[in-house]
């Protein structure tokens, strides 16, 4: 299915610092790096978290420029489109925007914020423009993969899902020093077998499951197991610009009720907010926006911003953490582990 069509039936949701040796840690190891310090919570919610925290912010950004299908792709510009089979200059151009202003302008606001972010980065991506990865380990975020490119994954077999994954650990651990840990298909389909797949490639985490507003366990037989670090579907601006076309406005008042929410839940069990920000929707007004919310939620007591790979060592030792079997997370396709 055409990465367009998907998104146009509400179906794609593409993707949702570990320091430059994160490579040489097992996935069992504590977190690479201490999270911001947060201002204690009155409230019970810092047993559901280290250091005092009480809910942490995650936040995705997609690094995917030049992964895009080479004819078709998603595109805003929808008059004169060419017929399949023909270039389309203007989409190339629209997500080349990415690593010309998008990533730079992130990597800004990041740094000035002091946060730290997760990047799902696309094989294909960090081939074509291996400086852009670069930029973001060396600014002390977390890579993480995202496919060799926009492929479909879910109709793979072992092998093949295997090799496509393959070849995005091994790009970015040329590229960047970095062996990445975590993992978002794209369009966060993968195979039935995927979880096994990346549980035998050595990953520690997937993002993609939208079940559970906090971390929890997958248990893919008696002696495997593999994090789940969920991510939010309408929480990303493909989905709020594109999907649902909001206003900047709409977009940072449903930023903030969900925080809210999470917020005020969190005083009594364990809660994450997660938000996914695109490279190419990196847009002036969008950032704006999106810094706007940064500095509303960093107000809040007990609030710091977490990279995912220390969110699921963090929950893979804790004893209280959601352990499910994967026949449970996925009811309906038979043959997986049910416990």
């Amino acid at each position: 299915m055409l990465r367009r069509d998907a998104l146009r039936a509400g179906l794609a949701a593409a993707g949702a610092g570990v320091g430059l040796g994160l490579e040489q840690r097992s996935v069992s190891s504590q977190p690479s790096a201490r999270p911001p310090a947060a201002k204690p919570s009155p409230a019970k919610a810092s047993g559901f978290w280290p250091d005092g925290i009480r809910m942490p912010v995650s936040l995705s950004l997609m690094f995917e420029s030049g992964s895009q299908e080479r004819f078709l792709p998603s595109t805003p510009f929808t008059n004169f489109a060419p017929p399949d089979g023909i270039y389309d200059l203007p989409t190339i151009s629209w997500y080349r925007y990415g690593v010309t202003e998008g990533i730079p302008r992130a990597l800004e606001l990041f740094e000035r914020l002091k946060i730290v972010i997760t990047s799902h980065m696309s094989g294909q991506a960090v081939e074509m423009y291996p400086d852009t990865a670069r930029s973001i380990v060396q600014a002390g975020h977390e890579a993480a993969a995202h496919g060799w490119n926009w492929t479909t994954q879910s109709t793979m077999d072992d092998a093949e899902e295997k090799a496509f994954i393959q070849r995005n650990i091994d790009i970015v651990k040329a590229v960047t020093g970095q062996r990445v840990l975590g993992y978002n298909a794209p369009g966060l389909r993968g195979s039935p077998n995927v979880l096994s797949n990346l549980h035998d490639l050595g990953f520690a985490y997937t993002i993609d499951d939208v079940s559970r507003d906090e971390p929890f366990m997958i248990k893919l037989d008696p002696k495997r197991e593999i994090a789940a670090v969920p991510y939010t579907v309408y929480l990303n601006d493909i989905r709020a610009y594109d999907a649902r076309s909001f206003s900047d406005a709409d977009f940072l008042d449903n930023m903030k009720r969900s925080f809210d929410r999470l917020y005020a839940e969190s005083a009594t069990r364990r809660r994450m907010f997660v938000l996914t920000m695109h490279d190419r929707l990196v847009r002036p007004e969008h950032a704006e926006t999106m810094e706007q919310f940064l500095r509303y939620a960093m107000a809040k007591s007990g609030v710091a911003f977490m990279k995912k790979i220390d969110i699921a060592n963090y929950i893979k030792k804790a004893p209280d953490a959601i352990r499910e079997p994967v026949g449970v997370v996925y009811p309906t396709v038979p043959g997986l582990y049910r416990g």
